[in-house]
C-alpha cells in the first residue's frame, strides 16, 4: 500500500507522551479506569496539535502593569462530535481545551456479518456551518464509519471538520481520505493491517468496550 504519511490533510502524530500511552492502551491488562483515563489524555494530546490553526482576534486586555492587546479564539464556538459510543472517550480530553465547545453525536453501529455502518442518531449543534467540527472516534478501522459520519455533517452544513482517532489501520485511512480528501485528519498511531474480522492489528481490542467495561 502507498506510503499514506504524505498524504495532504492527514498528520500521523510522533509524539513521544502520545505513543507511551497507546503502548499502555494496547496492553490487554490495562483495567478499565486506566484506560479510560489513557484515552482522555491521549484525545487532549492530540487536540493540542490538531486545534492550533484555530482563528483569533485580538482584544484589549488590563494587565497589573498597563493596558495591551492579547489574541483570544475568535468565530462561533467549535463543536465536538463523538462518534458514538466510543467517540464519547474522546470527547472529555478535547473539552479540556474547550469548555465552551457544544457537542453533537452521531450514532453508528457495525455489522458484524458485511462490517458496514448503520446509523441511528445524529444530532449536531446549530449552526454547524459556523463552526470548527471536531469528529473524534478512537479506532479508524475500515472508514466506513467515520466516512458516513463525515457525510451526515456535511448534509447538515458543515464546513470545516477535523477527524481524530488513536489508530488507524491503513485501508481506513486511505478510504477515509479519499472520501473526503478535505478535512484534516490526525491519526495518534498507522497500525500495520485488517484481519479478516476487520479489526486493526496489532490494534488495542473494542475501544467501546473497554472504555465502558462492557463484552
Amino acid at each position: 500500500m502507498e506510503d499514506l504519511r504524505n498524504l495532504e490533510n492527514v498528520e500521523i502524530l510522533d509524539h513521544p507522551l502520545i505513543q507511551h500511552k497507546i503502548t499502555r492502551l494496547r496492553d490487554k491488562t490495562t483495567g478499565t479506569a486506566e484506560f479510560r483515563q489513557l484515552v482522555n489524555e491521549i484525545a487532549m494530546l492530540m487536540g493540542y496539535e490538531a486545534l492550533r490553526d484555530l482563528e483569533t482576534t485580538d482584544i484589549d486586555v488590563e494587565t497589573p502593569i498597563e493596558t495591551c492587546k492579547s489574541p483570544v479564539l475568535a468565530g462561533k464556538k467549535q463543536a465536538v462530535v463523538p462518534i458514538l459510543r466510543a467517540g464519547l472517550g474522546m470527547t472529555d480530553g478535547v473539552l479540556r481545551l474547550l469548555p465552551a465547545a457544544k457537542v453533537g453525536h452521531i450514532g453508528l453501529y457495525r455489522d458484524e456479518e458485511t462490517h458496514k455502518p448503520h446509523a441511528y442518531y445524529c444530532k449536531l449543534p446549530d449552526p454547524i456551518s459556523l463552526r470548527t467540527i471536531i469528529v473524534t472516534d478512537p479506532m479508524l478501522a475500515t472508514g466506513g464509519s467515520a466516512i458516513d459520519a463525515i457525510n451526515f455533517i456535511k448534509e447538515k452544513g458543515g464546513v470545516k471538520i477535523k477527524f481524530m482517532c488513536i489508530i488507524a489501520a491503513p485501508e481506513g485511512l486511505k478510504a477515509l481520505h479519499e472520501a473526503h480528501p478535505d478535512i484534516q485528519i490526525y491519526v495518534g498511531h498507522l497500525d500495520r493491517q485488517l484481519n479478516e474480522d476487520a479489526y486493526i492489528c496489532p490494534g488495542l481490542g473494542d475501544a467501546g468496550d473497554r472504555i465502558f467495561g462492557t463484552k
